[in-house]
Parts: C-alpha cells; sequence; structure tokens
C-alpha cells in the first residue's frame, strides 16, 4: 500500500508540474485599465505561469519578459503581412528590431504571421511571409520556428472529426503552408473555441460534452470514440491536415476559452468548469483520440478581461481582472 501511495504521489506531482509548464495563457492589450507589463510579467511568475502568447511585439514587454524563465509566443501585426512578404529587407529589419535584441535572453518559442487571417484579403501573404522570417531568423543564428495561428473557420466540414476538411478558400493557402510546415518541423497554431460552437447550435451539442465534463462517449467515429468537443475540433484539423498529404504536422492550440459573461451560456461557473477541466485533461497528457499518448500545447485566452475589444462576450474571457484578482478560481495555476 505505501509503494501505491508513493507512486500515486510520484504521478500527481507530475501532471501538477506538466501542467503548470505544460499551459500557457494568452496576454492581451486592447485594455485601457490593464497593469504595466513589468507588473504583469511578475504576475506570472507569482502564479508560476511559464508560457505566454502576446500578438504584436510590444517593446515594454518583451523587456519586462527578459530573464523571467516566461517562453513567449510572439506574433506580427496583420497590418505588416503584405510588407514581410514582398520585402525581405522588411522581414529582416522586423527580426532585428523585435526579435534579436531580446533572443539572448528571452525564450521565443515560435513566431506566429497572422491572425485568423485564412481565408481573406490578407491570406495570400501568409506563406512569403513565413518564409522571409524564417530566412531572417536562420540567417541571423538563431533557431525560432516561424508558423501561422488560424480559426476553425477554415473547415469546410468538421462532424464527425474524420470528415475534416479544408474549404475550398481556405485548403489553396494552407495546402502550402502545411508542406512548408511539415519540411521544417514546425507546428500549425489553432483557435479552437468549444464555447462558440455550442453557443451557436445549442439544440444539437450537450452542454456538458462542451465544457468537457468526462461524459460517457459522445460521438463515435469509426473506431475512435469522443466524450468532448475540445478533443473532436483539434481531431477535426488533423484529418484536415492528413487530407493535404501533412501527416506530421503537430497542432498547438495557441487560443481557447470560454467568456464568464455577455451571454446566457458565458456564466462564470461554466467559464470555470471549461477551464479547469481543460487544464485537467491537456495537462493529462493523453492527448487526442487522433493522436493518443501526444501531448497537446494549449494557451488558455485570456489573461485579462480586456474592456476596449468587443462588447459582449468578447471582453469577458480573462481568467483576471485588470486589478488581478481572479474572475474564477483556477485550478493548477496556485
Amino acid at each position: 500500500m505505501q509503494s501505491i501511495n508513493i507512486l500515486l504521489f510520484v504521478f500527481v506531482s507530475l501532471a501538477l508540474r506538466y501542467g503548470v509548464e505544460g499551459i500557457g495563457v494568452n496576454y492581451g492589450f486592447l485594455g485601457n485599465n490593464l497593469p504595466p507589463p513589468d507588473q504583469v510579467i511578475n504576475f506570472l511568475k507569482s502564479k508560476n505561469i511559464q508560457k505566454v502568447r502576446i500578438f504584436d511585439p510590444n517593446p515594454d514587454v518583451l523587456k519586462a519578459l527578459e530573464n523571467s524563465a516566461i517562453s513567449v509566443i510572439l506574433g506580427t501585426r496583420n497590418e505588416d503581412l503584405q510588407a514581410l512578404a514582398s520585402d525581405p529587407t522588411f522581414a529582416t529589419n522586423w527580426v532585428q528590431n523585435n526579435v534579436i535584441p531580446y533572443a539572448s535572453l528571452l525564450d521565443f518559442t515560435y513566431i506566429s504571421v497572422g491572425n485568423e487571417v485564412i481565408p481573406g484579403p490578407l491570406a495570400s501573404f501568409v506563406l512569403g511571409a513565413m518564409q522571409n522570417l524564417d530566412s531572417a531568423i536562420r540567417a541571423s543564428g538563431y533557431y525560432i520556428p516561424v508558423t501561422t495561428t488560424i480559426s476553425l473557420q477554415v473547415l469546410a466540414t468538421s462532424y464527425p472529426p474524420s470528415n475534416g476538411a479544408f474549404s475550398e478558400e481556405a485548403v489553396q493557402f494552407l495546402q502550402p503552408i502545411a508542406q512548408f510546415l511539415a519540411a521544417k518541423y514546425y507546428p500549425l497554431l489553432a483557435n479552437v473555441y468549444p464555447y462558440f460552437a455550442y453557443s451557436g447550435n445549442s439544440a444539437q451539442i450537450q452542454l456538458d460534452y462542451a465544457l468537457i465534463k468526462n461524459t460517457g462517449v459522445i460521438v463515435i467515429d469509426g473506431e475512435l470514440q469522443y466524450n468532448n468537443l475540445f478533443d473532436a475540433m483539434v481531431d477535426s484539423l488533423y484529418a484536415a491536415l492528413e487530407k493535404v498529404g501533412e501527416t506530421t504536422v503537430k497542432v498547438v492550440v495557441a487560443e481557447t476559452g470560454w467568456p464568464s459573461a455577455g451571454d446566457v451560456y458565458a456564466t462564470i461557473g461554466n467559464a470555470q468548469t471549461y477551464v479547469n477541466n481543460l487544464i485537467s485533461h491537456v495537462s493529462s497528457g493523453q492527448g487526442t483520440p487522433r493522436r493518443p499518448g501526444k501531448a497537446l500545447e494549449t494557451y488558455i485566452f485570456a489573461l485579462f478581461n480586456e474592456n476596449q475589444k468587443t462588447a459582449g462576450v468578447e471582453e469577458n474571457f480573462g481568467l483576471f481582472y485588470p486589478d488581478m484578482n481572479e474572475v474564477y478560481h483556477v485550478n493548477l495555476i496556485p
């Protein structure tokens, strides 16, 4: 019995450790009442949050992250995509200004070129921008994977998950991007929101299934079985990647979360349930039915409620209020 208890203690300790290290948060700047960056970074350190994603190269934030032991996904501004794609010198200068000054003191996990621009008027610039930035980073002597972040609106079909396929509008851009990522062993970043899937189709989707409440099997997809919508959404993207011939590209969940206000389904209770269940699920390392046993790197959206976002649910995704009090308690974030 003592040996069993010791093994259980070791397992739980590792799960807690992985949960803290494997879960990141999105740190957005769209608020006029947010604390200054150095205070935010100290707050993240106090919570043992070791991974963040930021959406543009804010120099004050990057400076505050130096020597913090917090790794960062750095985004480019969508409005820079055309210049990054068409002008290698612009890409080189972007790296020289936004990466090189910090790279010796800060761990850049990925550079994300564009956020949710495929399909759309900027989609044609994404691959060229990725290639130019990748060349500039390599020329500087650093290795930082360069990728892009997509929404699951790129999928024409997603149910059941094995039917996942890119839309005609998206596949013309995503197939060559996936080929680039596979050749470089870089991941694809995706924003995965069971909340929006549920709120748009609550008559057909069970709330417990969307909240990762460890229900029984809800969806049977051939030999694969799904008891939560998060896994099903991720696996629909994996299926789409397989259909364009790319079976090795890893998916990183760049955003996921549940709003605490602004809609009938956006409650503190639902948000707390979703986020805590998500953390437990991802930190278990069990992966998804289509990728079992493969840990799924995941970033919660978002660190703070941001009052300059669109009114309603968009400004209520935060784990914390701008005064750094919690909106609700999050397990594994002490």
